[in-house]
């Protein structure tokens, strides 16, 4: 991948799904928008939505784009409380498959799976959040290089 982006790329999600986010000027209406930067690399991670969301993280160098993930989610169960869960599931992402979170990750009642195809320049995958067996999150994630 070059000059280790997909490092840059955890270090980004990590801060950013850290608890005390740093939001940005948003770049639509009713839209979040937080990034990340270090030195002439910059992450964007531009939603919408809560209970039901998409949106779109992006890489770039230089102000030049190369990389994209998208993805939309739901809650199968309007209870916020799931997003505590995920966000630690999620500051596990590993270096090797830097798109969502950890394959397998559990806490208490709660499970969180990932799974997905392909590699950092072409993947598509899902997440899912099970609360004793049942599921009550769901998400669906695609993304590669961008040229």
């Amino acid at each position: 991948m070059g000059e280790n982006i997909a490092g840059f790329l955890v270090r980004a999600k990590k801060a950013i799904f850290a608890a005390d986010r740093t939001k940005f000027e948003t770049s639509r209406p009713n839209s979040n928008d937080i990034q990340y930067v270090e030195g002439n690399l910059k992450y964007i991670d531009t939603f919408l939505g809560g209970a039901s969301f998409s949106g779109q993280e992006a890489l770039w160098k230089n102000d030049i784009p190369f990389w994209s993930m998208n993805y939309i989610g739901r809650l199968l169960f309007e209870d916020f409380s799931i997003y505590k869960f995920l966000n630690e599931a999620l500051l596990l992402v590993p270096e090797e498959y830097p798109f969502r979170g950890p394959l397998h990750y559990a806490n208490d009642d709660y499970i969180y799976k990932c799974n997905f195809q392909g590699n950092f320049h072409w993947f598509s995958g899902v997440e899912e959040i099970f609360y004793k067996g049942d599921k009550v999150y769901e998400l669906a994630f695609h993304g590669g290089d961008v040229k």
